[in-house]
């Protein structure tokens, strides 16, 4: 449904770009009256400094305070002791990590999530510049460090996760009673949706960026469509050129990729070998390269009379080979175990690589999850959140890029302060400023809503998509 690669990017990459236009809502906030960057920080509105506020709620603490934070912010990392299950049947308590960007109790509060493990840099997300706000970042259950003790999944749940966020809520509530935006891209956007199912009540609007709803994971066909029509048929015939020619030349290729990950000091248990990696790897290709790319790109696809060494280069460039290597692909067995069960997959075409494939079904999830490890799909589950989502789910902006294949199947909210907004010529990465007149204006308008602001100072920022 959404690649790897992208996917474990997307949300440091992007985050990157909000930081970087910042500076411009200095002077946006000239002309609106509202500071960029509210204040010291170092104590909030009401009295008390910050990190005592902190240090007095119940089940939580302070790890470390990091410098780096832009001017007018602090930046905290926290731990905060959470139960392995929130129905009570089994017993027991893990550490969730969080990460806080203070900037005043008077300003509002961004909830961000990427849906893996935390980013630990003092970064805002598009919706934090936008709202000159403060940002709470929760890292998702068996990411990062916030793993809960023993072996397997069994706790690994979109509505286990949901209650996490709950419980963050309820927590820091108190702490900053403006309003609250929940936020995140891609997975971290799905996951902001799974927590409003469940605790609709949470926040006052949720952005949620890139987002998949994949409603029937036997249903591949909006996916397939999507890749035989997006760009044009050059392009789309280049790519498929490019994917025959490297599987010509597998020999070759995965003999380097093994001789790399050797190098490395890593190799292919979890996939099973180089050779299985490989294939997944080409196979993704051409989902991957529109996932991050545009038309543009075309001209670095190779062509038919290009080297080995262009084939390779231009494959890991596109794909992240080392990301299929044991080296990475163990911190993300949960990923690929939260497709499995409850998310789902999307399919790729081969029938035009017949004859050249060996691993049926090498991109399903299963080829990522130890075998030691059980997996059983929940068909009810998206469903459920997709239901929610059209009849009774309110006050969520879903964002998406109309040459993304990710989103080929998405979220369609129903009328109840809701709306789906398109940015035709963007990507996975889309950002609010990527909107056409007056989808923009009206983003915004919702987002100053829900944040209780009458005036947004960061409104040329880029996003987190």
């Amino acid at each position: 449904m959404w690649t790897r690669r992208n996917l474990l990017t997307s949300a440091v990459t992007a985050l990157s770009a909000a930081t970087a236009v910042t500076a411009g809502g200095a002077a946006a906030a000239a002309a609106t009256g509202m500071p960029a960057r509210v204040g010291s920080g170092a104590r909030g509105s009401g009295g008390g400094d910050i990190a005592a506020a902190l240090a007095a709620l119940p089940g939580l603490r302070i790890i470390e305070e990091r410098e780096g934070a832009e001017p007018g912010y602090r930046f905290f990392v926290l731990g905060l002791r959470q139960p392995i299950d929130h129905t009570g049947r089994t017993p027991g308590t893990f550490e969730q990590r969080l990460t806080l960007l203070h900037t005043s109790r008077d300003r509002p509060t961004v909830l961000f999530s990427t849906g893996y493990a935390a980013t630990l840099s003092p970064r805002r997300s598009e919706p934090a510049v936008l709202l000159g706000a403060n940002q709470l970042q929760v890292e998702h259950r068996y990411f990062g460090d916030s793993v809960p003790p023993g072996t397997g999944f069994a706790h690994l749940t979109v509505r286990q996760a949901a209650d996490d966020h709950h419980r963050v809520v309820r927590l820091f509530r108190g702490l900053y009673p403006g309003g609250w935006v929940s936020t995140g891209s891609s997975k971290g956007g799905m996951v902001s949706v799974y927590h409003r199912r469940f605790h609709p009540h949470d926040v006052d609007g949720t952005v949620a960026y890139s987002a998949p709803d994949n409603v029937d994971d036997r249903d591949d066909s909006a996916y397939l469509r999507f890749l035989e029509t997006v760009g044009t048929p050059d392009i789309r015939e280049a790519l498929r050129d490019v994917q025959r020619q490297a599987l010509a030349l597998r020999t070759e290729l995965v003999a380097r990729y093994a001789d790399r990950a050797s190098a490395d000091g890593t190799g292919f248990r979890i996939v099973g070998s180089a050779d299985r990696a490989f294939e997944a790897a080409v196979l993704r290709a051409p989902f991957m390269f529109w996932q991050r790319g545009n038309p543009g790109d075309a001209a670095g696809i190779p062509g038919p009379a290009a080297s080995a060494d262009a084939l390779y280069t231009w494959l890991d460039r596109v794909t992240g080979l080392n990301l299929y290597t044991d080296a990475v692909a163990r911190d993300f067995i949960p990923y690929f175990y939260q497709l499995g069960t409850e998310m789902g997959y999307f399919d790729v075409a081969t029938d035009y690589l017949a004859g050249l494939l060996r691993y049926p079904g090498v991109t399903e999830p299963r080829s990522f999850v130890p075998r030691d490890i059980p997996m059983r799909f929940d068909r009810d589950a998206m469903p459920d959140i997709d239901h929610w989502v059209r009849r009774h789910g309110s006050g969520t902006l879903f964002v998406n890029g109309g040459q993304d294949p990710a989103v080929a199947e998405h979220f369609r909210p129903g009328p109840r302060d809701s709306r789906l907004l398109w940015a035709p010529e963007a990507n996975h990465g889309v950002a609010l400023s990527d909107l056409t007149e007056p989808d923009r204006t009206e983003a915004l308008e919702m987002l100053a809503q829900w944040g209780g602001v009458t005036a947004l100072p960061g409104a040329g920022a880029r996003g987190i998509g």
